[in-house]
């Protein structure tokens, strides 16, 4: 394992800077620069000190690391609104560290997605089956089976099932927002 090339990834995949983990971690830029080029090892407490202002466990850090592309059932995680009647099926484990977050939401008929408030990101969605009435900032849009959507999520918006018959859309948000 590549420990500084590691650290390197991780960094940027988080929009940091050099100098900005070095201020976390009460760090010097050159040393962080050290350390990512393989120059220099930490200490056993500098090591830490890194990882805790990158967020990430020494046991995250020294898992395989083997980016996993292929998800299945098994993966997926569920979260069900009896009230709303809607079931939420999170696609891809932990996607809210993800710059987009994929979604499978099932409606049931007269059933709604919670009111999504105005949020900086966009949204995608396609309807697999049923019909889908969608509430975007006042306007009402039909999508039928077959068809998708995008839209900016700077305004209010709602999903909602009025035909007969579960209502099946994968929706993708971007940042996430579940």
């Amino acid at each position: 394992m590549n420990f500084g090339e590691k650290i390197k990834e991780i960094r940027i995949s988080q929009g940091l800077t050099q100098d900005e983990l070095a201020q976390r971690s009460e760090l010097t830029k050159g040393f962080i620069s050290q350390v990512e080029n393989n120059l220099a090892s930490p200490s056993i407490n500098s090591f830490i000190d890194i990882l805790n202002s990158l967020g990430i466990k020494p046991s995250e850090f020294f898992e395989d690391s083997e980016e996993k592309i292929v998800f299945k059932d098994e993966d997926f995680s569920e979260y069900t609104d009896s009230d709303k009647k809607y079931v939420i099926n999170w696609l891809v484990p932990n996607s809210q560290k993800n710059h987009m977050e994929p979604l499978l939401i099932e409606i049931e008929k007269g059933g709604m997605s919670e009111k999504i408030s105005p949020f900086d990101g966009e949204e995608f969605g396609y309807v697999l089956d049923g019909d889908l009435e969608l509430l975007y900032g006042g306007k009402t849009f039909k999508v039928k089976k077959g068809e998708s959507f995008y839209f900016k999520g700077n305004k209010t918006h709602i999903l909602k099932n009025k035909g007969n018959k579960i209502l099946k859309v994968v929706w993708v948000t971007s940042p996430p927002s579940f």
